[in-house]
């Protein structure tokens, strides 16, 4: 409950940096700019309501790197082949 006010909170003082509809404020992008290299791209957008890729436009305007993927994938994608190779080894193994 506590969370969600302090999310509402955020998402109101957002927009009162704007001008109602249109574009987004140099102001809006900064703040948005600021709260994803502080909470990262994605927990941003949905903090927001703004869209995801959005949000890395702005970043990579400034010349902040965005990552593809997160860390974990790297790692996730390593294992996963290591695994498809062993048992492409067994199969062999065993005449598969």
């Amino acid at each position: 409950m506590w969370i969600e006010e302090d999310n509402r909170e955020k998402r109101a003082q957002f927009n009162a940096l704007g001008l109602g509809k249109g574009p987004y404020t140099a102001d809006q992008k900064d703040y948005a700019i600021n709260k994803a290299i502080s909470i990262g791209v994605r927990a941003s957008s949905r903090l927001l309501n703004i869209p995801r890729k959005t949000i890395q436009r702005w970043l990579r305007a400034k010349g902040i790197t965005v990552k593809r993927c997160p860390d974990w994938v790297y790692d996730w994608a390593y294992w996963r082949n290591k695994r498809r190779e062993k048992w492409e080894r067994i199969k062999a193994y065993r005449g598969y």
